[in-house]
């Protein structure tokens, strides 16, 4: 049985539980070594992949729509917002993008334009994004498959709900770590809610990766279940800890830290991935990354006490930062 599970982001849909395993297992294991913990290095199997990408490969014929994504595609306001988001993320992060309000727009507030206004402005982002130091080579029809992944996660139940499941089924009794990136974070944080999937379970310590949970206009207000009425995120009840780390120029962590949004027993921290700020292998060497997974390993967790004052003071409502993706 599995003592750590991996669950991906977005963009594995040609991939497979096999070649995810092959590929980001090792990394995993290195982390962990690079962190020098006074935990034993888990074996290759100590670690499940929760594979949940072919939810979203094209069914049918051979040219498949996201060989043929353009800027007409961002079609829903919500693919707009993140797309819009993640352009004014890139232009804080990188000075050579262009601010939306740079480029013929006034990003957010130029949303209530015409069709043609809004086409444009998606044109823009793509170009602005495709050019980025940290997003270079990247293609507009990638971008857009990414982001309709992330939407579409958060608006279709049936993928929502198969992609629970596939994780629910990784994570056992014995399971202690659960190691999320990107989209796969969301995926994680429900699965651990939803006391249907998670009863009986008691992980040690989730590790969320380049995660997209903090966005307040897009992402937040549609987890299940709902914030609470003051704003905060509810704890999942079979997690113990929780550690978020993200790269400071990772446009799809909109909203790096997480603890003001879900309670004080969350941990930010920040890691430098280089040029691919949001690759999964650059997050799963990070020292950080290891460290957080060998904590959960050691056990080095709150008891049942002390769980439950964390609990009392998350119930008490605090504000939060957090930006806004609508």
């Amino acid at each position: 049985m599995a003592k750590v599970v991996f669950v991906h982001g977005v963009g594995k849909q040609y991939l497979s539980e096999d070649s995810l395993a092959r590929d980001l297992v090792p990394e995993l294991r290195g982390g962990v070594r690079l962190a020098r913990a006074p935990v034993p290095v888990p074996e290759p199997e100590d670690v499940a992949i929760a594979f949940y990408g072919d939810l979203f490969r094209p069914r049918g014929g051979r040219a498949g729509p996201s060989e043929s994504f353009d800027a007409s595609d961002v079609e829903s306001d919500e693919e707009y917002a993140l797309l819009m988001e993640w352009w004014a993320q890139a232009a804080r992060t990188d000075p050579g993008v262009p601010a939306p309000d740079e480029s013929g727009g006034r990003g957010p507030a130029g949303r209530a334009g015409s069709q043609l206004m809004r086409l444009q402005l998606v044109r823009a982002a793509l170009d602005a994004l495709t050019g980025a130091q940290f997003l270079t080579g990247m293609l507009d029809r990638v971008l857009i498959s990414d982001l309709k992944q992330l939407v579409g996660y958060l608006t279709d139940d049936d993928i929502r709900e198969r992609a629970k499941a596939r994780l629910a089924a990784r994570i056992t009794p014995e399971t202690r770590v659960v190691v999320a990136h990107s989209l796969g974070s969301v995926v994680a944080y429900e699965t651990l809610c939803d006391e249907t999937l998670s009863t009986g379970r008691d992980v040690h310590m989730l590790v969320t990766l380049g995660s997209p949970l903090g966005m307040r206009g897009l992402v937040l207000p549609r987890l299940r279940p709902e914030p609470a009425a003051g704003g905060l995120a509810r704890w999942p009840r079979a997690l113990r800890r929780w550690t978020n780390i993200a790269d400071a120029t990772d446009i799809v962590a909109v909203v790096r830290e997480l603890r003001p949004a879900f309670g004080s027993r969350v941990t930010d921290v920040t890691v430098h991935n280089g040029s691919h700020m949001h690759e999964a292998t650059r997050y799963l060497t990070a020292v950080e990354t290891g460290r957080a997974i060998a904590a959960g390993l050691s056990g080095a967790v709150p008891d049942a006490a002390e769980r439950q004052d964390a609990e009392r003071q998350d119930a008490e409502p605090v504000p939060a930062d957090g930006g806004s993706a609508g």
